[in-house]
C-alpha cells in the first residue's frame, strides 16, 4: 500500500470515529430507555408491596395491633414531607438552582433518616415482636420491606447530592436527580397504602 493509500486510509477511519452516533446514542434516547427500565422496575416492586398488603389482609382480617397511633401519623407526616422537599429539589436542578438543590436533597435525606428512627429505632421496641405472632410477623415485614426501600433511597439521596455538589447535573442532563426523585416518590408512595393498613383499618386487639 502506499503512502497516499495509507493517509486515506487513515482519514477515513478518522471520519467513521468522529461521525455523529445514531439516535440511539443520544442523551434524550438513552434517558427515554432508562425511564421505561424505572417504571419496568416499579412495576415488579408492586406485585412485591401487593402481595404484603394482601398478606396483611388475609391474615389480620378486619383487626389490627393496637400500635401508637400518634407515632404512626408523625413519621407519615415527616415522609410526605419529604416528597415536597425532593419535589423542590428536582424542579431547582431544571432551573440550574444548584443551592436550592443542594439545600433540598439534604433536607430530604434528613426527613427519611428521622422517618426510619421513628419506626425501626421508636415502633419496632414497642410491645410487638416478630416471633410472637400473626401481627408481629406482618408488622415487622411490611414495615422492614419498606424501612430497607427508605435507606436505599436515602444512600442514593447522598450519592445523587455529592455528584451535584462537583457539578455534574445541568438543567438539560440531570437524569439520576430525576431517578432519585422519582424512586423516592414511589416509596413514599407505597407507605400511603401500608399507613392506613397497619394503623387505621380494622379493630385494635
Amino acid at each position: 500500500m502506499s503512502s497516499t493509500e495509507a493517509a486515506l486510509t487513515a482519514d477515513a477511519a478518522v471520519e467513521r470515529t468522529s461521525a455523529p452516533a445514531g439516535p440511539r446514542a443520544t442523551y434524550e434516547y438513552q434517558t427515554g430507555s432508562n425511564r421505561l427500565g424505572l417504571w419496568l422496575f416499579f412495576i415488579s416492586e408492586a406485585f412485591l408491596f401487593g402481595g404484603l398488603l394482601v398478606a396483611r389482609f388475609y391474615l389480620w382480617g378486619g383487626t389490627r395491633p393496637d400500635l401508637d397511633q400518634t407515632l404512626g401519623l408523625i413519621v407519615t407526616s415527616v415522609l410526605l414531607l419529604s416528597s415536597y422537599f425532593m419535589n423542590r429539589a428536582e424542579t431547582a436542578i431544571a432551573y440550574d438552582d444548584d443551592t436550592t438543590f443542594r439545600r433540598s436533597m439534604l433536607t430530604t435525606a434528613a426527613l427519611g433518616t428521622l422517618f426510619l428512627l421513628g419506626v425501626v429505632g421508636l415502633e419496632w421496641n414497642g410491645e410487638l415482636r416478630p416471633w410472637d405472632d400473626v401481627y408481629g410477623a406482618v408488622f415487622f415485614v411490611m414495615t422492614g420491606v419498606h424501612a430497607l426501600h427508605v435507606l436505599s433511597g436515602v444512600i442514593l439521596i447522598l450519592i445523587v447530592w455529592n455528584l451535584g455538589r462537583k457539578g455534574h447535573y445541568t438543567s438539560q442532563r440531570h437524569w439520576a436527580v430525576e431517578a432519585t426523585a422519582s424512586y423516592w416518590h414511589y416509596v413514599d408512595l407505597v407507605w400511603v397504602f401500608f399507613y392506613p393498613a397497619l394503623y387505621l383499618m380494622g379493630t385494635a386487639v
